[in-house]
């Protein structure tokens, strides 16, 4: 193995669900979003520059590609790719923001198989891989670059790149290399610096006079729900496993009582805290109840959460950010540590297009 923590095959993929609050998607080494060490400077916050100093104006945004050296992110329309696995709950938030923002026709993506296989012949690396034709239904080839795996694309980008090979992946066509790898700055990324090419521009996920409530929200729900699902799978002791159950459950309570005041997680307003908690509730009666053991209760018994995550599931465009196939496929499929034999389950299939009662707070 990789890794010590790294329970099944020999990963240094994107999604390799590690334990000890390692997230999915991540790799052993991950920041507070859950990631690998990164292809970019400065995760989770608007892009800064050498200084330290934010940023004057969108032509001065500069990121660091894998090779260190800074380019620029240019508004420039098809110019970017996203890669994507529908399974991770990292990569499908960035999609979610491509969907919100209006950014279909601007940025362009592609998403893996589900299940991991082996990326090399020659090693026993297994990670995320590209189909060879349209055989799997909601994944396809790389349009790119001919890859056969995201690992190749690491490896264009830099041959002598050490790391993870992690999805999301934004990718520059023209310098073909990664823009950035770090799910939490590239949706900050598409939710300010492409408005001059959005069709829902407006739409701020992030505003100015709320950002300290939904950094303050998203650093809670990151550590007890979005990870703490993985804390709760991957434990190898009763204790931890007793204990991140009990944080997770603790923090599903107080989304409970929070949205029985409000409509969304940090108010009445729709935010970037609420797309972080959605794709993890939107997983957790049809894969973490049960594959992670995280069952104390089911998502459907906790009235308001569930038609809160109805709610985000039905805004347009959320819906064909969520591929239930292809997370059951790759939870069931690639942990032989947990469901050694892959076996799917056949239920609980819930109608998340059902109506729901979240109005009543105002649209």
């Amino acid at each position: 193995m990789a890794d010590k923590t790294v329970p099944c095959h020999n990963l240094d993929s994107g999604c390799a669900e590690a334990v000890e609050s390692r997230p999915a998607c991540r790799q052993p080494g991950a920041d507070e979003a859950g990631q690998p060490p990164r292809v970019t400077h400065n995760p989770g916050r608007r892009p800064r520059s050498i200084s330290g100093k934010r940023r004057r104006a969108l032509h001065d945004l500069v990121l660091f590609s894998l090779h260190r050296h800074p380019i620029l992110l240019l508004q420039e329309s098809g110019r970017y790719h996203l890669y994507i696995s529908y399974a991770c709950p990292w990569a499908s938030r960035c999609l979610s923001f491509v969907k919100l923002k209006g950014l279909d026709k601007a940025i362009s993506f592609t998403a893996v198989k589900p299940i991991w296989e082996r990326t090399k012949e020659s090693d026993e690396h297994f990670g995320w891989v590209f189909p060879s034709s349209m055989e799997e239904p909601g994944a396809e080839p790389d349009p790119l670059n001919g890859a056969k795996s995201i690992r190749e694309l690491y490896e264009l980008a830099s041959s002598n790149y050490v790391g993870k090979y992690t999805v999301p992946v934004l990718w520059d066509k023209k310098l073909k290399t990664i823009v950035s790898n770090e799910s939490a700055e590239i949706i900050r990324m598409f939710n300010t610096e492409f408005n001059n090419i959005a069709e829902n521009a407006d739409l701020d996920l992030y505003p100015s006079h709320m950002q300290a409530l939904i950094d303050e929200v998203n650093e809670w729900i990151y550590d007890t729900i979005n990870n703490g699902v993985y804390k709760c799978g991957f434990a190898k002791k009763q204790g931890p496993y007793d204990e991140a159950v009990e944080k997770l459950f603790d923090a599903l309570d107080k989304c409970e009582e929070t949205l029985s005041k409000q409509r969304y997680i940090c108010g009445n307003t729709l935010t970037e805290a609420d797309v972080r908690l959605f794709v993890t509730l939107i997983r957790f009666d049809e894969v973490y109840t049960v594959h992670f053991k995280c069952n104390k209760k089911h998502l459907h018994e906790y009235p308001n959460l569930f038609n809160y995550t109805k709610d985000i599931y039905q805004i347009p465009g959320m819906s064909s950010t969520v591929n239930m196939a292809h997370i059951k496929k790759h939870y069931y499929g690639s942990h032989p540590s947990i469901n050694p034999f892959g076996i799917i389950p056949v239920g609980p299939s819930i109608d998340y297009s059902s109506p729901h009662d979240r109005e009543r707070f105002g649209s």
